[in-house]
């Protein structure tokens, strides 16, 4: 009795109190419900380090992005006259890949929420490398085909896995430039298989062309990466290996403030109904969608490079500043998203003005001016950089991790459809010059510029209308049972609620 009066007393009065199951809140609800011992700024400070030193270094190996590079190097390395592919072919392998990304992205997401994320992540990798060490035995557009699609299925899980244990373990202050990171390892990628082709070149094997010893090389990468991967990438805080059972309570109590939670294994219709029925969702697909129409260069780049003028090794080594231009925007963008004054879109608006001035100038200088055209595109470039910060700006402005997820999947398969309509401007009817498909380019970041200025708006509206509500204090009584019978009081961050339902969530701009 002297328990149970303990325990009303805490509640109060006027408020009704609630008491909930573990599995309709946050897995985290009932690490943080069985400790309320403060910590520190500074223990948070070596907390974040010590998440950083593990978590980081395996997302920025991020070897998928490496692996999507090889279509292009493996352009001037052989595999279309050694596969006998025509333009079209080529570019419907490009396509392919996304088509299947598009196909399983969902399914991925689900999947992800189901099973342990670093655990279904390895596997993917696994499989990726295994499919990757298959294309050394294609010699035929059906065979490439084939195997094209099947990395479009494993990458699926990859992107939208690094968003949610992004989510799960930083702030939404860190979320931005720690996103960046991971990103632009594709720069990285670009430079390092660049030399790698270098290499390749001036190897001389009966039987086996360059472009398969590059398959074979990266797919080795990858096959020791999901090792790796399987041992080290951590699932969620609450059962990171590398932390203390306090650092984990202690991590899962850092993200509080972000009102979004860690993460809950249980799907919910009424959060999947949400997300599909709000408009933001479908303004942030076209955002998806038009923002990577550019990015069909990964795989047109050293085609767009050989077509200035340039031979087979000057394209392969030029190709390497590509990787370096999009290294330093990247970082440059989010460094600019992390300011408050500045924020997500205005950083985003402001890359995409080199990036469209490139893209006009691609087009309009004369062709004999190989040096100015070549500057031009690197400097089209520029417009990659806006879709990495957004990457980061959707896991702050999501919760509710059915909803998160629901987000994630569409917010991709709108990036695939994007990625994969691209491949198909550029057309053998249209080269050299490739004016429709920078024409394009053009207008397709444009049109993205404009959409992350109206989603600004539409949040910031929507924090101002919030600000102007009397409390909520509805779910301010919500209890579940600890490990003992106790009764412990979660807090409204970790009841798995959606950004609607939620109404002390604000949007971060």
């Amino acid at each position: 009795m002297d328990s149970a009066s303990d325990t009303s007393e805490k509640r109060v009065a006027h408020i009704p109190s609630t008491t909930v199951h573990n599995y309709e809140v946050d897995v985290g609800a009932q690490l943080v419900a069985e400790t309320d011992r403060p910590f520190t700024p500074q223990e948070a400070s070596r907390l974040r380090a010590k998440i950083d030193w593990h978590i980081m270094p395996l997302m920025c190996s991020k070897i998928t992005f490496m692996d999507k590079t090889t279509l292009g190097e493996a352009a001037v390395l052989g595999i279309l006259c050694d596969a006998e592919l025509t333009t079209n072919q080529y570019d419907w392998l490009g396509t392919i890949f996304y088509l299947s990304y598009l196909v399983f992205q969902y399914p991925q997401n689900l999947a992800l929420q189901r099973f342990p994320v670093g655990k279904w992540m390895s596997i993917n990798i696994f499989l990726w490398a295994v499919v990757l060490l298959c294309h050394t035995a294609c010699k035929s557009f059906g065979a490439l085909f084939a195997v094209r699609f099947l990395l479009g299925m494993c990458e699926g899980a990859i992107t939208p896995g690094f968003m949610i244990v992004t989510s799960m373990f930083y702030t939404h202050a860190e979320q931005t430039k720690r996103v960046g990171y991971w990103f632009l390892m594709n720069g990285f990628a670009v430079i390092i298989l660049g030399f790698v082709s270098y290499g390749l070149l001036y190897t001389h094997t009966v039987s086996f062309m360059p472009w398969q010893w590059l398959m074979v090389i990266t797919g080795i990468i990858t096959l020791i990466t999901s090792v790796l991967f399987w041992f080290l990438f951590p699932d969620s805080p609450t059962t990171a290996w590398f932390l203390t059972p306090e650092e984990r309570a202690a991590a899962v109590r850092r993200i509080q403030a972000n009102q979004t939670g860690v993460e809950n294994k249980h799907f919910k219709m009424g959060q999947f109904l949400e997300t599909v029925r709000e408009p933001r969702t479908w303004l942030m697909a076209f955002f998806a969608g038009s923002a990577n129409i550019v990015n069909s260069l990964t795989n047109q780049r050293q085609l767009i490079i050989a077509q200035f003028g340039f031979n087979d090794i000057q394209t392969t080594l030029l190709g390497c500043v590509d990787g370096v231009v999009e290294i330093l925007t990247i970082w440059l963008a989010v460094t600019l998203a992390s300011q408050p004054s500045i924020g997500r879109s205005y950083a985003g608006v402001l890359m995409y003005i080199p990036g469209i001035l490139g893209a006009i100038l691609v087009s309009a200088l004369p062709f004999s001016n190989k040096i100015g055209l070549l500057f031009s595109y690197w400097i089209s470039i520029f417009a990659i950089a806006p879709f990495p910060i957004f990457l980061g700006w959707v896991s702050s402005i999501t919760s509710g991790h059915t909803k998160r997820i629901t987000t994630n999947g569409i917010v991709l398969c709108s990036y695939a459809i994007g990625n994969a309509a691209s491949q198909f401007m550029w057309k053998a009817q249209y080269q050299p010059r490739n004016h429709v498909p920078w024409a394009v380019i053009t207008s397709c970041n444009f049109a993205a510029g404009v959409a992350l200025v109206i989603l600004r708006f539409m949040l910031a509206t929507e924090n101002k209308r919030r600000d102007r509500e009397t409390p909520d204090d509805k779910r301010d009584a919500v209890y579940i049972l600890d490990e003992s019978g106790a009764e412990r009081k979660v807090d409204k961050a970790f009841l798995d609620l959606t950004d609607k339902q939620n109404r002390d969530f604000r949007y971060v701009l």
